[in-house]
């Protein structure tokens, strides 16, 4: 048994690895899509009990999101202490370590090639918990990501991947934790590709389609195949209703404009201590869970009665300006929150608090409050995250109705369109991103070069050679014909020269090859001898091509030796890449 662990370690996972260089390795990343799948399946099922088993018991009532029936003194006080022990925990951790959420993944996506570390998923898991525990403002989604995200990112380095590989890993692991917070696959596949990654690809698309379906199958043998939401029969009643639709994109389109801006004008006190921010978040909290209790915790339970028309007028629109303004300020200043549950709460509270004034308008035409409900559900998810068609799919999975989908694609599209081109607000994440120094590279020649490891493209015909070489030993070298020599210098290779140069400097010095043995033994100093030389620095194996431009640029080198760690201070070389062969690479695959 150990033998033949040893030969698969030893045969299969390097020829694993190395098709995962390239772009055409479907195969493999389906396999990695479905493990990345079942692996987020089950860290957001233990995340989804972790918040709901500790409510259900405190909590009075049925369920574990009945804020609303807590006392008074609770309601304020709850989220106040939950806030100070938020602001002490993340007051001990160094800056690095308090970045969470899907803003945290796309910057280590962008910066980083999608290595998430295991201390960033553990304080993810703890913040996450405790800001809905603790009656927070917050969504569950937005934590869930990162956890599927982190974990599958941690299998792919775990695995020693190549970067493309692990950065396809990323995306499959937010589709996974999407379609299992919600029981939305498609939707999980588009939020991953639109919003997170920002790029379709066709072989993007199967490991993360398989991702997302297997993460929904493990929920649903917990909880059953019904959606997140119990929605009832939702049409549109007539064709008369599209002007006051649009109307309705309009003021979602405000809303969500409002809501980012908020955001990004409280993210300019990050300079703050993260103590007194968490602290203010906590005081903050408190008015609104007194007067309108709604907003604590995810708040589905209001998203439901919404939809289902038990909520009145004053109640619906109160609960969902209370529920933009404080989580806007709370996440501005640092609450390590979730922003998709909070949209999807005021995009149904608004648009139902529309349809019950489109009621009073036209009651013989209007249609149902729910289906305003949803509408505005969408239409603000895809206007906050800049996400419309992933806002779009969620419509039609959580409603599982095709005559939501022409009303659906009017208003998403509308309210998005008024917050991005009205008042110029680019997506929730990107705004965050910005406000904090960063930016998010996706460029469509970035894209592509993401998508490809140094391994693909290396040039393998390689021998790395001593410096100072006999005549004898230099013939040697030669006859395994090799393409380069790597030069070794005292800390490393140090140079790289063509062997075909070596070849002709023995040919030129010696015709007839018929030398005294003593003379066989005369030194050579392939630094000395005429040859093109290329100056090298070291790029490692798993890097993308993006990542050895990166390196170009920053070395002014004319060469990199691809390397990777075998043992505790041993680096094997594998091969050599120049700039040309990933200009080269990069028009080959263009055209």
């Amino acid at each position: 048994m150990r033998n033949l662990w040893h030969q698969i370690t030893e045969n299969l996972i390097p020829v694993f690895r190395r098709r995962l260089s390239g772009v055409d390795a479907l195969p493999q990343l389906a396999v990695l899509g479905l493990l990345s799948g079942l692996i987020t399946g089950g860290v957001i099922l233990v995340f989804r009990l972790a918040i709901e088993w500790p409510l259900e018991y405190f909590l009075p009532g049925d369920g574990s999101e009945s804020f609303e029936q807590l006392d008074i003194l609770t309601r304020g006080l709850l989220p106040l202490a939950g806030a100070l022990t938020l602001g002490l925990f993340l007051h001990r951790l160094a800056t690095h370590d308090r970045k969470v959420g899907i803003v945290h993944v796309m910057e280590r996506l962008n910066y980083h090639q999608g290595y998430i570390s295991v201390r960033s998923a553990v304080v993810q898991f703890a913040t996450g918990v405790a800001t809905v525990v603790t009656g927070q403002s917050a969504g569950r989604e937005g934590p869930a990501v990162h956890l599927g995200a982190a974990f599958s990112s941690l299998m792919g380095q775990w695995m020693r991947l190549p970067n493309n590989s692990i950065r396809t890993l990323v995306a499959c692991g937010c589709a996974a934790a999407i379609s299992a917070s919600f029981n939305t696959p498609i939707s999980g596949v588009i939020f991953a590709m639109e919003v997170v990654m920002m790029e379709y690809t066709i072989a993007g698309f199967t490991p993360i389609i398989l991702a997302a379906v297997s993460a929904a199958i493990v929920t649903q043998a917990m909880y059953g195949a019904e959606p997140a939401f119990s929605v009832p029969a939702l049409t549109m009643n007539s064709l008369v209703e599209i002007p006051w639709i649009l109307a309705i994109a309009v003021i979602i389109g405000v809303a969500a404009a409002i809501f980012i801006q908020l955001v990004d004008t409280m993210g300019r006190y990050h300079h703050r201590p993260v103590l007194l921010r968490i602290a203010v978040c906590g005081l903050l909290m408190v008015p609104f869970a007194i007067v309108v209790p709604e907003v604590m915790g995810i708040g589905y339970d209001t998203v439901d009665m919404a939809i289902n028309g038990h909520l009145a007028f004053w109640l619906l629109l109160g609960a969902g300006i209370a529920k933009l303004i404080i989580t806007a300020l709370t996440i501005g200043l640092g609450m390590p929150s979730g922003v998709i549950g909070p949209t999807i709460f005021m995009g149904a509270t608004l648009g139902g608090a529309m349809g019950l004034i489109g009621a009073q308008i036209a009651p013989d035409t209007a249609s149902s409050v729910g289906f305003y409900a949803m509408l505005g559900m969408g239409a603000m998810m895809g206007a906050v995250l800049q996400a419309p068609l992933a806002a779009l799919m969620a419509l039609m999975e959580l409603t599982r109705n095709p005559n939501i989908m022409l009303p659906g694609m009017l208003i998403i599209t509308t309210a998005s369109l008024v917050t991005s081109e009205v008042f110029g607000k680019k997506s929730l994440f990107l705004t965050i991103l910005k406000s904090q120094g960063l930016s998010y590279q996706n460029s469509p020649i970035i894209q592509a070069l993401r998508r490809v490891s140094v391994g693909a493209i290396m040039d393998r015909s390689i021998l790395r050679t001593e410096r100072h070489l006999s005549i004898n030993e230099a013939r040697k070298i030669l006859k395994s014909e090799p393409k380069w020599l790597v030069v070794e210098g005292s800390s490393g290779p140090t140079a790289l020269m063509p062997a075909v140069d070596l070849a002709r400097y023995l040919e030129d010095a010696d015709p007839s090859a018929t030398r005294e043995d003593a003379e066989l033994q005369e030194q050579l100093d392939l630094m000395d001898i005429p040859a093109n030389r290329r100056d090298i620095a070291a790029v490692q194996y798993q890097a993308t091509l993006e990542e050895a431009l990166d390196e170009f640029d920053k070395t002014n080198v004319e060469a990199l030796y691809v390397q990777r760690h075998v043992a505790p201070m041993i680096q094997r070389v594998y091969g050599i890449v120049l700039k040309s062969d990933i200009e080269s690479y990069y028009h080959y695959r263009r055209s």
